[in-house]
């Protein structure tokens, strides 16, 4: 670990041995520092680099929370390799802004019993804190005061969401607790309703290049109702064609300094539960002012292209805009178009499909990634109950809108990081990048095994399996139903994606230039990076003292969209639980979706709901668990369960309090 070599290095040099990180609590109750330092890990350290602290060295760290942790020394793990190990000193930031949970009473004092289990303690709530809650309800508690690690925290009750198992309650608890709050106060709404009431004046249209005569129209979910992006098309007299990406002009509205932006800044995402969208921007403006909606006027900030008919552009413009879109398509309306070749602006479809195919060949050809996922969706009675769980389906239309948004991204951060460095020099541009960086060479490691477990090979080059390589793999599995489960397990073993003044290119996506400019309604980046090309068309340039600010805002951008990400996904496992616990009895078709020394994990085929079927209930055997061979087989049948293997199952139980499943093989 480079991080053990570093610490190495320090303690021969008598150096202090503190480390900034984030805390992650395992099921034991013990913590995993991951080093966040900016100096380290512009050396490459701390990308995996973890610290190892027990328990009772925690001193009231909370998993997530952001940490000073002192090293103490090294030891071994209990897979018997070295691991650095040490204390933390002092909380830097609390990672969860609440804490959801059941009220209950004991001998008249009243506590918080978390629903996340890797909160290990409870939380204490004086009687004048309960604000009106009462025991049994599911609430939202704030944290007070914890300075001794020996006592439980003091909370006050933040947010009362009703009873346990509702569908409000159980939805808004993982926002609420991740400091998404489904209102916005007094005064952004104020702000918010004061720009509505206002509207589009001629003032605020003038000065801006006119497309509203231009054949434009949106793509987006049947559901949709906040409309980012909008494209125009026309074909110019030397058969090239002109192509715009118009985006809602939403930094026009929000300015610096205003308790909008402010608002902004702190959410830096709107976030996605099952049920409901708890947006970024007030309503007014996220669903009705800025939101590109069929027939009316709206101020957009545009990156136009000329491109031949192999994708190749030969011309750029960007700037404040005007548009007024002519049809609002669904992704189903206009692939019926697209397929049925008839209907409004089939020609402009047909012909912006063609080219999106040509460049998704040029991206795959330069060494970009297939990362898709299976989306898992549900359909919902009115009591919030899920009926039915299905995979979104992607069809050319979602491809054709995600290529041109590619590549509007694109152009976007390499004309705002060029026109600066014809001024300032090379790698003196200050832009809000969205990177992604190489794999670390453990994690290809892991996932080489993972595929030799699936019964293929891949090469192993400079410790990276080539993209070329994996893209091949997928595409040579074609339907079988263990290729979802590796595209999950490729997307697992690369870096995470992150926000960041300092480019090191989009490793993914094989983009040497790469920025978010195309959803500034639920994104707070791309307000940013709309800012800073107004900025660069103006001749307005950033300067170097303004780097640390922008930094501190991608380090926020980064840490938001985790945790807007943690609470989509906690909403959808819950579903698929409380899908399953009114199945229980029943049988489906599942495949091994994981091997451990516990048992299998088993993912059923329509719904992706994962559970276990343990060790003990595989069947009249004794089963091992074979790490190195990645399976779990019968010492007297030779039966054996590995990635990929079909089974019959039946769900022998759903814990909603534990998030769990438990499954049971059908002989």
């Amino acid at each position: 670990m480079r991080l053990l070599r570093f610490c190495d290095r320090i303690e021969q040099n008598n150096m202090q041995r503190l480390f900034t990180g984030s805390i992650s609590i395992t099921s034991k109750k013990d913590g995993y520092v991951r080093v966040t330092d900016p100096a380290l890990l512009e050396e490459g350290i701390g990308k995996n680099d973890t610290i190892f602290v027990d328990h009772s060295h925690l001193n009231t760290a909370l998993h997530q929370d952001i940490v000073e942790v002192e090293v103490l020394g090294k030891q071994k793990n209990v897979k018997g390799e070295d691991e650095l190990y040490g204390k933390i000193i002092k909380i830097v930031d609390r990672g969860r802004k609440g804490y959801a949970g059941i009220l209950e009473e004991e001998n008249g004092m009243y506590f918080l019993v978390p629903d996340d289990k890797r909160m290990y303690t409870d939380i204490i709530i004086p009687n004048d804190a309960l604000n009106d809650a009462e025991v049994g309800m599911k609430i939202i508690v704030t944290i007070t005061n914890w300075t001794d690690s020996k006592k439980s925290p003091v909370g006050e009750v933040s947010a009362v969401l009703g009873h346990p198992g509702e569908n409000d309650a159980e939805m808004l608890a993982y926002a609420l607790e991740r400091g998404f709050s489904d209102v916005h106060n007094k005064e952004v709404t104020d702000e918010a309703n004061a720009i509505k009431a206002r509207g589009i004046s001629e003032i605020d249209k003038a000065n801006r290049r006119d497309f509203r005569n231009i054949p434009t129209f949106t793509i987006d979910p049947i559901d949709a109702k906040d409309f980012d992006d909008a494209i125009s098309f026309q074909k110019l007299p030397n058969n090239h064609y002109e192509i715009g990406v118009h985006i809602a002009d939403v930094s026009y509205y929000v300015r610096p300094d205003m308790a909008l932006d402010e608002e902004a800044i702190a959410r830096e995402t709107s976030v996605y539960l099952v049920d409901r969208c708890i947006p970024m921007l007030p309503e007014v403006l996220s669903n009705d002012l800025c939101s590109l909606v069929q027939g009316q006027d709206r101020l957009v900030m545009s990156c136009v292209l000329e491109l031949d008919d192999e994708g190749v552009v030969h011309n750029e413009w960007y700037g404040r805009s005007l548009i007024n879109s002519h049809r609002r398509y669904s992704y189903e309306d206009a692939q019926i178009t697209l397929d049925t070749k008839t209907g409004d602006f089939y020609e402009e479809l047909n012909t912006l499909n063609v080219i999106a195919k040509k460049l998704n060949k040029a991206r795959f050809d330069n060494g970009a990634l297939q990362l898709e996922t299976d989306e898992v969706k549900f359909k919902l009675d009115e009591k919030g109950v899920p009926i039915d769980v299905y995979i979104k389906t992607r069809g050319d239309t979602h491809k054709l809108i995600e290529e041109y948004m590619l590549l509007a991204n694109k152009y976007v951060s390499k004309f705002i990081t060029k026109k600066q460095e014809e001024v300032n020099g090379e790698g003196k541009a200050i832009c809000i990048y969205r990177v992604h960086d190489k794999p670390d060479p453990e994690r290809m490691h892991d996932l080489d095994l993972y595929i030799r477990g699936l019964g293929y090979t891949v090469r192993f080059m400079d410790g990276l399996i080539p993209s070329k390589d994996l893209n091949d793999l997928l595409v040579k599995m074609g339907d079988r139903p263990e290729k979802a489960l590796l595209q999950v397990h490729i997307t697992r073993s690369m870096a995470k994606a992150i926000y960041s003044t300092k480019n090191i290119g989009h490793y993914g996506l094989a983009f040497d230039y790469y920025s978010h400019f195309t959803s500034p309604i639920r994104r707070y980046p791309d307000v940013l990076i709309h800012r800073l090309l107004m900025r660069v068309l103006d001749g307005d340039y950033p300067k170097e003292s303004e780097r640390g600010l922008y930094e501190k805002l991608c380090m926020q951008a980064s840490r938001r969209e985790k945790e807007a990400s943690d609470a989509e996904r906690g909403s959808i496992k819950y579903k698929q639980v409380e899908y399953m616990s009114y199945r229980v009895g029943q049988e489906f078709d599942g495949m091994v979706s994981g091997v451990s020394e516990w048992g299998i994990f088993v993912e059923e085929k329509t719904s992706k709901c994962e559970g276990m079927i343990r060790l003990r209930d595989l069947g009249n055997d004794f089963f091992n668990y074979d790490q190195k061979g990645g399976r779990v087989f019968g010492e007297r049948t030779g039966v054996e369960y590995k990635i990929g293997t079909p089974v019959k199952i039946k769900v022998k139980s759903a814990n909603l309090e534990l998030r769990l499943i438990d499954y049971a093989l059908v002989y």
